[in-house]
């Protein structure tokens, strides 16, 4: 019961002010320490026990990725955008990085199925390929 106030006190709280999927995935995973695994939320540790924050977190991340991994390359296509536009760089550098250094790697849930994680990474990168060739399409027919 405390479980699920807490989950829902996140999705309310954090994750209804974060636009699009892929980006809550991203900050989910940020509140992981990658030397433990182990996640942690300030305010929801403070409301609820930093056990149940952590057990939350990790739900909400888990719950959010298998959605972010099974949705159309389409639908992929317009999450990274909009997690791209969010962002204070250019989109070029953006994409440019994530295809380089594949930081999505560490928005993989510990325990994934190996074949989603798989499927994440490869539909990440053809999303990756598609939104860069047009906004090198955009950037194109701005300079035209």
């Amino acid at each position: 019961m405390i479980l699920q106030a807490a989950y829902e006190d996140l999705l309310r709280r954090s994750l209804s002010k974060i636009t699009g999927d892929l980006a809550r995935v991203i900050y989910l995973a940020s509140t992981r320490d990658y030397n433990t695994g182990t996640y942690h939320h300030e305010g929801l540790a403070a409301r609820y026990r930093a056990d149940v924050a952590a057990k939350a977190l990790e739900v909400a991340h888990r719950e959010i990725f298998y959605r972010i991994a099974a949705c159309p390359l389409p639908e992929l296509v317009r999450e990274l955008e909009v997690y791209v536009n969010s962002s204070r760089q250019a989109p070029q550098d953006v994409l440019h990085i994530w295809q380089k250094l594949e930081p999505y790697r560490l928005a993989l849930p510990m325990n994934t199925n190996a074949a989603v994680a798989r499927l994440f990474v490869s539909n990440l990168r053809v999303a990756l390929a598609i939104l860069q060739r047009q906004v090198q399409g955009a950037e194109g027919q701005s300079t035209a």
